[in-house]
């Protein structure tokens, strides 16, 4: 028996219905006068996964994809470099949204470095964007504990009493989502029962380009030193691009000084030593609260 063509068979009906789920939220999102789809992009392979799912409802539809559909990256600053040029070189319709504040900013202002529990930095960077639009995301379940609890289509904003988007005319949920559209924002999640395997067996079957860090022992990409990574990959992440390690250390340098002159109480007393808890290497028992006190 192929187990290549087997595998491939057994993907089929998660990749249509994929392609329906996005020809859904089109459909939903021109009824309500809310444009093309907003694709939240990120260059990594779920998005480039999300892309060719959304390039084949485009098609399904006959209407040509950037009609069907605007690109959006949220440029965060700390990105890897050969993701950033990847996406300039092969992906270049991509709309490239710039944050307000920089990493090195968002450190100094919010006195504390980001962690697992205090994110704020994915809130800032990446999270931004889609507003008032009919948004597709390449979340997948596989990805995470906590985003199994996420659904296929989803209302941000709306309240649990709300209930969850119909796509039907004459339902009332339905007309109590179309007087807040300026406030929220509707998601759709076309991939998110594909499991790792299914995500790299589209991208081969396609014929997808993907970002060369992939080959070179990567299996996640975003933003450079992230806490959710774990501290060996940040270490590993940050040997790598020790620019981005030196522009951490004075980031945190400034922040102390914030801090101080906030009158808020720390026992770091150098950027360094920030750093070197945040990878983890910390003494034993050390943490932080939640306004960033180390105890």
């Amino acid at each position: 028996m192929d187990t290549q063509k087997t595998f491939f068979d057994m993907l089929v009906p998660k990749v249509d219905k994929a392609i329906d789920r996005v020809i859904d939220a089109y459909k939903f999102s021109q009824s309500l006068g809310l444009g093309k789809l907003w694709i939240c992009f990120s260059g990594g392979k779920d998005s480039v996964c999300l892309y060719g799912v959304v390039k084949k409802a485009a098609g399904k539809m006959c209407v040509p994809l950037l009609d069907f559909a605007e690109f959006h990256y949220n440029v965060t600053g700390i990105d890897p470099p050969e993701l950033v040029q990847f996406i300039k070189e092969q992906f270049p319709f991509v709309c490239r949204d710039l944050y307000k504040e920089s990493m090195w900013q968002l450190i100094e202002r919010k006195q504390m470095p980001p962690t697992r529990l205090v994110r704020y930095c994915c809130a800032e960077l990446k999270e931004k964007g889609g507003e008032g639009r009919f948004c597709a995301t390449g979340v997948r379940w596989a990805e995470s504990t906590q985003r199994k609890s996420r659904g296929e289509f989803e209302d941000i904003g709306k309240t649990k009493a709300e209930g969850k988007i119909l796509f039907n005319d004459n339902d009332e949920d339905r007309r109590q989502l179309e007087h807040c559209i300026p406030k929220r924002k509707y998601v759709v999640n076309p991939i998110i029962d594909f499991t790792d395997e299914d995500v790299w067996q589209f991208i081969r079957e396609e014929n997808l380009p993907y970002c060369k860090l992939y080959d070179q022992g990567f299996t996640r990409l975003g933003c450079i030193g992230c806490p959710m990574a774990g501290g060996k990959r940040q270490q590993e992440e940050l040997a790598k691009y020790p620019k981005f390690r030196n522009a951490y250390i004075r980031a945190f340098d400034r922040m102390l000084i914030n801090r101080k002159e906030s009158g808020l109480e720390t026992k770091w007393q150098t950027g360094q030593e920030v750093f070197d808890w945040w990878v983890g290497n910390r003494k034993e028992n050390q943490t932080i609260d939640s306004q960033g006190v180390l105890f």
